[in-house]
C-alpha cells in the first residue's frame, strides 16, 4: 500500500497569503485566481474572516495540492497578489508590505523549498526528478517526506538540496533495516548505518559470496566495485552535507555550492536508494533465498541479529 500524496504546499505558506486578503480589493482575488484557470468550490464550508478570506478560500479549494501544475499555477496567483498588496501601500505613500509581514511570508514559504524574493516574486526549483519503488512498502512515509524536501529544494537552496540528500539515504537506510526486523540504533553514524542496510539485503561488496555460477550476475566481481563505488558515494554524500549542507550550525554560510553541486549529491543519494528500494521489493533478490544465516565479512556465519550488532561500531556509554 503506497503512502497517500502529501502537499507540496503547506497550510501554513497559504494561510500567510490569506490572512493577508482584508486588505486586497475584492475583485482582484477573483480576477487572479481565474487568470490562472481556478474556479470557485461552491461546496466549500466557509472559514473564519470576513467575505474576501471566504472567497479566497472558494477558489483555494479547487486547488490540488499535491498536484505540481496546480501548485505552480497557485504560486503565480499568490505572487499576484502580493504584489498587488505592495503597490497599493506604495500608493499611499507606504514603504510597501511592512518588512515584518515580509519575513514572516519569506519564513512560511521557505519550509516548502520556496524563496521570495526582494521583488516578492516567487521562485522554487526541483533539482531531480526521484522515484523509487515504494509501491510495496508500508512504512515509506520517511522517503516519501524526504523525497518531497528533495524535490523541493533545488537551484536557489543548494546546501538544502544536499542536506535533504543525505537524510533520504539515512531514511532509506533505516526503513531497510526496519523491514529486514533488524534493531536501528539511532545513535549510530551514517557511513555504519550505510553498510548494515546493505549488509541486510545481501548488497555490501565485502559480504557478497563468490557467484556459484557464470549466468548469476548477483555476485560478479563487477557486481562487486559497482557496489563498492555506490557505498563510498553514499558515505561521500553524508561528508558532504557535514561540510556544506544544512542540518548543523555554522558560523558562516557556505560559498561556492551551485545547481550541479545539489543536482550531484541528489542523483548519488537516488541511485543507492533506488537500488535499495529495488532490491527489498524484488521477490526473486537474492537475500530473499537465502538464510537466517548471513556472511560476515570474513567468511564467518552468524544470524541477521548478530549481523547488526556486528555492523555497528563499537560506543561507549
Amino acid at each position: 500500500m503506497a503512502s497517500p500524496d502529501r502537499e507540496l504546499l503547506s497550510r501554513t505558506a497559504r494561510n500567510a497569503v490569506r490572512a493577508l486578503m482584508s486588505s486586497l480589493a475584492l475583485g482582484a482575488i477573483g480576477e487572479y485566481w481565474e487568470n490562472e484557470h481556478f474556479t470557485r468550490n461552491p461546496d466549500v464550508t466557509p472559514g473564519e474572516g470576513g467575505v474576501r478570506k471566504q472567497l479566497f478560500d472558494a477558489y483555494a479549494a479547487s486547488v490540488d495540492w499535491t498536484d505540481a501544475d496546480h501548485v505552480t499555477r497557485a504560486l503565480r496567483v499568490f505572487e499576484s497578489m502580493l504584489r498587488r498588496l505592495d503597490r497599493e501601500n506604495r500608493k499611499y505613500g507606504d514603504d510597501g508590505l511592512p518588512a515584518d509581514t515580509v519575513t514572516e511570508l519569506r519564513e512560511a514559504f521557505s519550509r516548502d523549498g520556496c524563496r521570495l524574493d526582494d521583488e516578492l516574486r516567487l521562485h522554487t526549483a526541483r533539482v531531480a526528478h526521484l522515484s523509487v519503488h515504494v509501491e510495496a512498502l508500508t512504512e515509506a512515509s520517511g522517503i516519501h517526506a524526504e523525497l518531497e524536501r528533495v524535490r523541493r529544494f533545488g537551484a536557489d537552496y543548494p546546501d538544502d538540496a544536499i542536506g535533504a540528500a543525505k537524510q533520504l539515504i539515512e531514511a532509506t537506510a533505516k526503513l531497510v533495516l526496519l523491514k529486514r526486523n533488524l534493531p536501528v540504533d539511532e545513535r549510530q553514524d551514517l557511513p555504519a548505518l550505510i553498510k548494515q542496510a546493505q549488509q541486510a539485503l545481501h548488497l555490501h561488496p565485502a559480504a557478497l559470496p563468490p557467484a556459484r555460477n557464470a549466468s548469476s550476475p548477483d555476485n560478479a566481481d563487477s557486481i562487486k566495485r559497482i557496489l563498492g563505488a555506490l557505498t563510498s558515494a553514499a558515505v561521500g554524500v553524508a561528508e558532504l552535507r557535514n561540510r556544506y549542507g544544512t542540518g548543523h550550525g555554522r558560523l558562516a554560510a557556505p560559498t561556492g555550492l551551485g545547481p550541479r553541486h545539489a543536482r550531484f549529491a541528489v542523483g548519488t543519494a537516488a541511485t543507492w536508494c533506488e537500488l535499495m528500494l529495488d532490491t527489498l521489493a524484488d521477490p526473486d533478490a537474492p537475500w530473499r533465498k537465502a538464510s537466517a544465516m548471513a556472511p560476515l565479512a570474513d567468511g564467518t556465519l552468524t544470524t541477521s541479529h548478530e549481523l547488526a550488532r556486528a555492523s555497528a561500531p563499537d560506543r561507549k556509554e
